[in-house]
């Protein structure tokens, strides 16, 4: 007669407790979001710069506002090698005599107007493309910041051709009138690529106050006889041939 054990009920494993990490600090969370934020806009930054490297701004900040504000604003894009050689000679004349030997920053421009008490402007073409390119007009420290940072990016990107297309089809030339195309029709009612070296110092005379300025006032006359004397002068000695372009024997007068 067989007897049959009865087996004791096992009981249920017990679970291992766990123990939680506590939480990072709120301050080290606050860190670590900044920081992605950070990355993330370095990034946005260096993504716009490839982009311009190749495909021209449809559009800029400061067009938009004042788009909005003059309902509508006059601008036809025009290629480097449509611009007669003439306006841009003239402009590096006008605005960064050494714009082909720095590489964003004029050192030597910078010092002297520390020297001079920060009366006398020091912007390089490329420093003012980023800034008509992608940023606000109004000065503040937070702009100069981005400027600073991204001028040397887009030197490194972008070429001297490159830099100096895009700052005449987006700079200023007077009160709703963008890139030297839309100011060569609306001052003289001739394209860009025909502008004589007189207009066309007359034009790059205007850069520096736009809205105040036109190209009959008698200081941009006689500033337009020291940016052609300028022109001629870095053709010359060199400091225009990173542009490569050549003379236009129509625009010698």
């Amino acid at each position: 007669m067989s007897s049959t054990t009865a087996r004791k009920p096992r009981k249920p494993a017990s679970k291992r407790s766990v123990k939680q990490a506590p939480p990072p600090p709120l301050w080290r969370r606050a860190l670590r979001w900044t920081a992605r934020v950070a990355i993330g806009f370095a990034g946005f930054i260096v993504a716009m710069v490839l982009l311009y490297a190749v495909v021209n701004p449809p559009t800029t900040p400061y067009q938009l506002s004042e788009g909005w504000r003059l309902a509508g604003v006059e601008q036809e894009w025009r290629s480097l090698d449509e611009i007669a050689p003439a306006m841009a000679r003239s402009v590096i004349a006008a605005e960064d005599a050494n714009f082909c030997l720095h590489w964003g920053f004029d050192m030597k421009a910078i010092r002297l107007a520390i020297a001079e008490g920060g009366s006398r402007g020091a912007s390089t073409i490329s420093q003012q493309t980023v800034k008509n390119a992608y940023l606000w007009q109004s000065r503040s420290w937070i702009r100069k910041a981005l400027e600073a940072g991204m001028t040397p990016l887009v030197e490194l990107v972008w070429t001297k051709r490159r830099i100096l297309e895009v700052y005449l089809n987006v700079a200023e030339f007077g009160s709703g009138v963008f890139g030297v195309e839309a100011a060569a029709q609306h001052y003289y009612q001739v394209s860009a690529a025909d502008l004589t070296a007189t207009q066309a110092a007359r034009l790059a005379a205007l850069l520096p106050s736009p809205k105040r300025w036109s190209p009959d006032d008698s200081y941009v006359k006689r500033r337009a006889n020291q940016i052609i004397d300028g022109a001629a002068t870095i053709e010359i000695d060199g400091r225009a041939a990173c542009l490569g372009i050549l003379n236009d024997p129509k625009q010698l007068n």
